[in-house]
């Protein structure tokens, strides 16, 4: 690499040795995602990963990026979380499914590269694979002058887990009576932040994320940038020791879309708001933009970032395990029939 430079293309705005600098300075940070099955440093073709030894294997991917979460990022000049929302919204979909993830990649497009605001978005990605037992085996970064501009970026992120054949939540064995339990969110997670922003007028006042609001104890802009929360630990968990019949993630769509992706048809979900609390950045939001009821639920996560569907008699064990996992679990709704999708009481 050493011998490798363009004057020509430096003059064009790529600089190959930025890139380099970049993977220099990241290193440490996919070090302390190395897991068991890395064949392979980073700087190879691709990324290599020794399938481990099961059954009836199944392969399960995901990818997703953070959306207009980062221009929060970007007008804070703050980049060590957003990679962290990154996994997140890619190994709690795979999660669903009972996939344990093994392995991730990412991919960062910029308008110039900035070795140290590269690892500072690495270092997040990093966080989040170890919090997630994943490895980071690869990625991509590439400058893209003209058509963005020199401090813009963005990042998306491609996830591979592995789960056993049998043991893979069937949404059709949902029936009447089964119930819901919540997982708590971290905050605003990932979704919603085009509304967001509008509410706040944002993009015409960044100085509205200075603004500290007495329900949050923080800045606005410290309120958003809070980084997604990742449940594949307690998921793995209450899957291996109570039987589970569905899961899902609470991402954008809120309640109406991703609740009833959880269960077959002819059933519907009643929700117990009084069941669960509602952070203090929802009602700002609501409040501020004026925002119907029905369009929060179905914009934001509300307080929920994850549901699990389990039958009466195993909800106590499973609301247990959850707890002590350190997660904040509730029994939140019940599935019934004569309704359809989401009803929210």
């Amino acid at each position: 690499m050493k011998n490798s430079y363009s004057e020509s293309y430096k003059e064009a705005g790529v600089d190959v040795t930025a890139g380099y600098e970049s993977i220099e300075l990241i290193k440490k940070h996919v070090e302390r995602t190395r897991i068991p099955g890395v064949l392979e440093n980073i700087g190879g073709f691709g990324g290599l990963f020794s399938i481990p030894q099961i059954n009836e294997p199944v392969l399960v991917s995901g990818t997703d990026g953070v959306g207009t979460k980062l221009k929060i990022a970007m007008l804070m000049d703050k980049h060590d979380t957003i990679g962290i929302d990154c996994v997140a919204m890619c190994v709690n979909d795979i999660i669903c499914a009972s996939a344990k993830p093994l392995f991730f990649l990412d991919y960062i497009a910029m308008g110039k590269n900035k070795p140290q605001k590269v690892e500072q978005i690495v270092s997040g990605v990093a966080q989040g694979c170890v919090q997630s037992g994943c490895a980071l085996i690869g990625g991509e970064t590439a400058e893209h002058p003209g058509m963005m501009a020199e401090d813009d970026y963005d990042i998306a992120g491609f996830s591979v887990g592995i789960a056993e054949k049998s043991k893979i939540p069937d949404k059709n064995n949902v029936k009447k009576g089964d119930v819901i339990i919540a997982l708590a969110s971290s905050g605003v997670h990932s979704n919603g932040f085009s509304l967001t922003r509008k509410v706040f007028g944002i993009d015409k006042n960044s100085k509205i994320l200075e603004k500290k609001y007495d329900e949050l104890g923080k800045t606005l802009g410290e309120e958003l940038l809070i980084p997604t929360r990742i449940y594949v630990n307690p998921i793995l968990e209450v899957l291996k020791k109570t039987p589970v019949k569905s899961v899902c993630h609470i991402t954008g769509g809120g309640f109406y879309e991703n609740i009833p992706r959880a269960f077959g048809e002819n059933l519907g979900a009643v929700i117990k708001r009084s069941e669960f609390e509602t952070p203090s950045i929802f009602k700002i939001i609501a409040e501020t933009g004026n925002i119907p009821e029905r369009d929060m639920y179905n914009t934001y996560n509300m307080g929920i970032g994850m549901c699990v569907i389990i039958a009466p008699e195993y909800a106590d064990e499973a609301v247990r395990l959850l707890r002590e996992c350190a997660e904040k679990a509730n029994i939140i709704g019940e599935i019934k029939e004569g309704i359809t999708g989401v009803q929210i009481d």
